[in-house]
């Protein structure tokens, strides 16, 4: 089974809109059709975790 990285180097991220101008919170890369990768705004250059679009939407439902 082959793995495949998900390049996000060139990516465009968008920091959240509850982050408040403090830079302590997650980003979302736009650009990366079906998949929703989200990073630290802190650590950019650290990991990525990678959701399904679909699994995202669920997510930030559930959230409010």
């Amino acid at each position: 089974m082959s793995h495949a990285t998900l390049a996000t180097d060139a990516a465009i991220w968008r920091r959240s809109s509850h982050s408040g101008g403090q830079g302590d919170c997650l980003e979302l890369a736009l650009d990366i059709p079906a998949l929703a990768p989200v990073r630290d705004s802190k650590a950019p250059a650290g990991p990525v975790i990678v959701f399904g679009r679909d699994a995202w939407r669920v997510f930030l439902t559930h959230l409010g």
